[in-house]
């Protein structure tokens, strides 16, 4: 009877070191979105390899171009993590669980900035664009797509009906790219992506104007879909939290433009989230 005992005690303790190490293996997968400038692969893959030494497991990068298709992978749980945008977040808020929230010269916001070819001396406002051709980011983009529309909201018009022509460049860079290059006579980006590419790629923002910047929005926020294990959810967390404390990660938020992470409050995004509802946006 003792040895059956004893066999049984080792089956589940084999059982269980099997389960910890099927653990060990399975991917952590996070989704990236056009939050982040497209030409940044050198500190990405730095920041994979950071993330697989400190969770002790293998990560995954997917980056899409479109908002929705990061938020449906997300629903489908084919994502764990996702760097996202403040509008979607909000809109789909029940689905995920706000992880962290980025820091950037030393506050959890960013701005809408429309910008115009830096040819354009007369431009003051997006009021000056009327009957213009304009490249907006992603239909699910705050800063590149709901802040300018609300902004012609508020003045009056209609959004839909202002420019003689409208176009998705897919990413905050693409829209300075198209601004920069005249295939745009105005765009709207994130203030985050256009500081990083002034340092990175200091050519593209030369070619470009800053007109004018928006409110302060909650910064574009990192999730989890909301069926992570709490476990998992508390490791990803502490690790963006505690980037700044060693330093591999200050380098690597250096290289990002981040000061860091914090925990981050809902409350960031009451400014979104009345956006949302005044323009009548999905």
């Amino acid at each position: 009877m003792k040895l059956t005992r004893i066999l049984a005690v080792l089956a589940a303790l084999l059982a269980l070191s099997t389960a910890e190490a099927d653990d060990r293996a399975t991917p952590v997968r996070i989704g990236l979105t056009p939050t982040f400038p497209h030409d940044q692969y050198r500190p990405l893959e730095k920041w994979r390899l950071y993330m697989e030494r400190k969770l002790h497991r293998p990560v995954e990068f997917t980056r899409r171009d479109r908002y929705i298709e990061t938020m449906d992978l997300l629903r489908l749980k084919k994502l764990d993590f996702a760097w996202i945008c403040d509008y979607p977040y909000v809109h789909f808020r029940k689905q995920v669980k706000l992880l962290a929230v980025p820091v950037h010269n030393g506050r959890p916001y960013y701005q809408s900035y429309l910008i115009v070819p830096s040819s354009d001396k007369t431009t003051k406002s997006i009021l000056d664009l009327k009957d213009k051709v304009f490249a907006y980011t992603d239909p699910y983009s705050n800063t590149g797509y709901l802040a300018p529309r609300f902004e012609l909201q508020q003045a009056g018009e209609d959004p839909a009906r202002y420019f003689h022509k409208t176009f998705f460049a897919w990413s905050h860079r693409r829209v300075l790219e198209s601004v920069a290059t005249g295939l745009a006579d105005g765009g709207a980006i994130s203030s985050h992506v256009w500081d990083t590419l002034s340092n990175g790629k200091p050519e593209l923002t030369r070619a470009a104007r800053v007109v004018t910047k928006s409110a302060d929005y909650g910064f574009a926020p990192f999730v989890a879909r909301v069926s992570v294990g709490d476990e998992d959810f508390r490791a990803m967390q502490k690790l963006l939290l505690e980037m700044p404390s060693d330093e591999e990660g200050r380098a690597l938020l250096k290289e990002l433009n981040l000061d860091g992470f914090i925990v981050g409050d809902t409350r960031l995004y009451e400014r979104t989230e009345r956006l949302i509802r005044a323009v009548g946006e999905k």
